[in-house]
């Protein structure tokens, strides 16, 4: 066991769950009589990729205790609900989120998401978007759940910037060749000077005059 700021953490294997928090619970040094949550951590690179901690309460001692076990998709924890009533709803939420489930466990079901939900919501390899999608079927009068499409309307996209039509006033516009460098020259002034001459003819906006009269 190794003791912090925060309490302490015990590590176990997932035989063991059971028995070390009947320990716990029943010690006179510990006395353990809450079971706050249990929650799940993912971890996809490790063998066993699942982390079920359990945070446990003295309240007669006023101190935390951390109670942590891994996990993998197949392996199966057992159950703490017969000293803890209240993990009942913990791990039915670790099953729902992660798939970790419990040895008979007297109501393992979903908790937070549809009963028809496919996978598993916290698992790192679960897209997204899902698998499914969930409506109202105004003519069955219900909710239904249906495979997932993404689809998307065709769309115009124009690839050309539009700076592109005003390189003259971002580049030099002169280029400078030995042969007809004076010519080119000329060319790109005559250019710059029509194109100057166009912005000019644009008409300006109204002009809006306020007078304050004091």
């Amino acid at each position: 066991m190794e003791r912090s700021e925060h309490g302490n953490r015990s590590d176990t294997n997932t035989d063991y769950p059971f028995p070390l928090l009947c320990f716990l619970k029943l010690h006179t040094y510990t006395r353990v009589k809450v079971s706050i949550d249990i929650c799940g951590v993912d971890h996809p690179s490790r063998k066993r990729r699942f982390e079920v901690v359990h945070n446990l309460l003295s309240t007669r001692y006023n101190s935390r205790i951390r109670v942590q076990t891994s996990a993998d998709e197949v392996t199966r924890i057992s159950p703490v609900v017969s000293p803890f009533p209240s993990a009942g709803r913990w791990e039915r939420e670790v099953w729902d989120m992660f798939g970790v489930s419990s040895i008979n466990h007297p109501d393992l079901r979903r908790i937070s998401t549809d009963h028809g939900f496919e996978g598993h919501p916290l698992r790192k390899d679960l897209p997204l978007s899902g698998y499914v999608e969930v409506r109202y079927d105004d003519p069955e009068k219900r909710v239904v759940s249906e495979p997932i499409e993404m689809t998307q309307e065709f769309r115009y996209f124009d690839s050309a910037s539009p700076w592109e039509q005003h390189l003259i006033f971002s580049t030099p516009p002169f280029r400078i060749s030995p042969a007809i460098g004076l010519l080119e020259t000329r060319i790109s002034i005559s250019k710059m000077v029509n194109q100057t001459n166009e912005f000019r003819n644009i008409p300006a906006p109204p002009t809006a005059f306020c007078f304050s009269l004091g």
